[in-house]
């Protein structure tokens, strides 16, 4: 892993750091320097929570580097730096305060987080194409994820997931078993990405509304260990298409940062008695029209869509499909849909409880042809309905 990819997973993590003794060194600039912890330093670690740091200031933080101690990154300081560290002894221990996850201590686990934690659900907002989407901040949807596929050497990106802990992405069945094995075989799990044209460890940088940039630290790719489709998927199954879910381990632990963070599972099931006028939030990578995919990841607002209305939609002759209670269905509006790549993304909506968290309600399953259709909605799979599945499939 890029040594400051794992920066921005320590800094943004409420950790007790040990100081460490410093060295000598010289700065980007030049000037005489000491080598010491990231957090000692207030002059670079100002950059990490800075919400307009730009591309130069990343590089800079990066070409500070000089190694670490232990875990933790050190960087050349200027020598007249002033240091943030409680007592002098090298076993002294300081901390602070990286905002909206404290309440998990930075480290919500292998299980999914409990919304009430404050571990999930949660992303910085700094003001300012699936079909008919918007282009999204890069600290938007932390959780999103892509799925590498490997082929003959090559990586192609099929499909999308969710993050939902610190080792697990939940993703549609079809994503990892049937058809789509013929294309290549799932790999790594990218999460941080933004602009997926950019080299992976290159930053992604938007312009935010007050001025500056927001950047990235570049995404985070970690292996697969294995893939676990529902067991009662059958992918060859094109009438029902039922229990279309997976989850997806990871070899490693996601870092939590800015950029990475997990979405809650559903804590009820909405579909029941929705809210007026309910708008979901599909996003992803996938198709911006019937013919060209999205590098950048885009975001689309879509109405839910009873499932009695959405059964007559496929009632016709061409789509006959049948319907069950683990399935949802939003969209049906012209030139608004989840599409092609877009598979296996989650279909959100922010839960106004509390102070407010974001939900994977569904998953994106299947859809009709061309995407976007006038009142053909998308289909996804209801999470609500395997809560009960992935919490007793994870594991430590």
């Amino acid at each position: 892993m890029n040594p400051f990819i794992l920066i921005s997973a320590l800094v943004t993590s409420y950790l007790c750091v040990v100081v460490a003794q410093s060295s000598s060194c010289t700065t980007t600039s030049g000037t005489a320097g000491n080598c010491i912890s990231l957090y000692d330093c207030s002059e670079l670690f100002s950059i990490v929570n800075n919400p307009y740091k730009t591309r130069n200031d990343v590089d800079n933080l990066r070409r500070s580097g000089c190694g670490f101690e232990g875990n933790t990154p050190k960087v050349c300081c200027p020598a007249e730096e002033s240091l943030y560290q409680r007592g002098q002894d090298s076993d002294q221990y300081f901390d602070f305060d990286p905002g909206p996850i404290t309440a998990c201590n930075g480290k919500p686990g292998v299980a999914p987080p409990d919304p009430k934690s404050g571990c999930c659900g949660k992303q910085i907002k700094l003001g300012d194409r699936i079909v008919g989407g918007e282009q999204t901040n890069v600290d938007d949807y932390p959780w999103m994820a892509l799925i590498e596929y490997l082929d003959n050497g090559r990586i192609k990106l099929l499909c999308g997931g969710a993050l939902i802990s610190e080792r697990y992405v939940l993703t549609a069945g079809h994503c990892v078993a049937g058809d789509i094995l013929n294309s290549g075989t799932p790999q790594n799990v990218r999460l941080s990405e933004h602009d997926t044209a950019n080299r992976i460890d290159e930053p992604d940088c938007v312009a935010v509304s007050a001025g500056g940039e927001d950047c990235t630290y570049g995404a985070v790719v970690i292996p697969i260990e294995y893939t676990i489709p529902h067991p009662d998927y059958d992918p060859y199954d094109k009438k029902t298409r039922r229990n279309d879910i997976a989850l997806v381990r990871t070899r490693e632990s996601a870092p939590y940062t800015d950029f990475i963070r997990p979405i809650c599972l559903p804590t009820s099931d909405m579909t029941l008695s929705p809210p007026s006028d309910w708008q979901l939030i599909a996003a992803g990578w996938g198709a911006v029209n019937n013919t060209h995919s999205s590098n950048v990841k885009l975001d689309v607002k879509l109405p839910f869509v009873p499932l009695p209305q959405c059964q007559a939609a496929y009632s016709v002759k061409y789509r006959n499909l049948k319907f069950w209670n683990r399935q949802m269905c939003a969209g049906g509006e012209k030139g608004k849909d989840s599409c092609r790549g877009d598979s296996g993304g989650p279909l959100m909506w922010e839960n106004p409880d509390g102070n407010k968290f974001f939900e994977c309600v569904g998953i994106v399953s299947f859809g009709t042809f061309p995407c976007g259709s006038e009142n053909v909605p998308g289909v996804y799979t209801k999470v609500y309905e395997y809560n009960s599945w992935i919490r007793q499939t994870i594991i430590p």
